[in-house]
């Protein structure tokens, strides 16, 4: 499982022009579910975000979740993150998981989430999406769960 998780003061999805998700304070997750995830991924996925320390304390230091500034997270399916560019001019999706698989395991994901009472949004699974948002710091962080083949090759 992969995560590109960036720090926001709002962000939102829109489909064919229409808001489906929205937030204020919180954190963009682009999220990317390869066909070996189970459920192990997700929930340790969703332990290390809702507790990952990366909202500024009073001293300045990056040392909050986003659980402890009462922040909120858009959570939007992104099976590009496991296009594999390495060969060639077009990216190859195999490692992506099948959407039938991965649309149960983000649904999950995101059930997750709010298990550990976090305020979910999300996008539309397999719907062509505008994501917008001020990235706040800019922070942005690539998240890959244990397990992921990626991890698992050393890359």
């Amino acid at each position: 499982m992969k995560i590109v998780l960036q720090r926001v003061s709002q962000a939102a999805v829109r489909v064919e022009g229409e808001v489906v998700g929205e937030i204020g304070a919180g954190l963009l997750l682009l999220v990317g579910i390869g066909h070996e995830d189970g459920e192990a991924d997700l929930a340790w996925m969703a332990d290390k975000v809702a507790g990952l320390r990366v909202f500024e304390d009073e001293a300045g230091k990056m040392n909050l979740s986003v659980r402890e500034i009462g922040g909120a997270v858009l959570s939007v399916s992104q099976f590009t993150l496991y296009g594999d560019c390495r060969k060639g001019r077009r990216p190859n999706f195999m490692a992506a998981a099948r959407p039938e698989t991965a649309a149960a395991l983000y649904d999950r994901f995101n059930a997750m989430l709010r298990e550990q009472g976090l305020p979910v949004a999300t996008g539309r699974f397999g719907a062509m999406m505008d994501v917008s948002l001020v990235n706040d710091g800019p922070v942005t962080l690539i998240l890959e769960s244990p397990g992921s083949a990626a991890n698992a090759l050393g890359e």
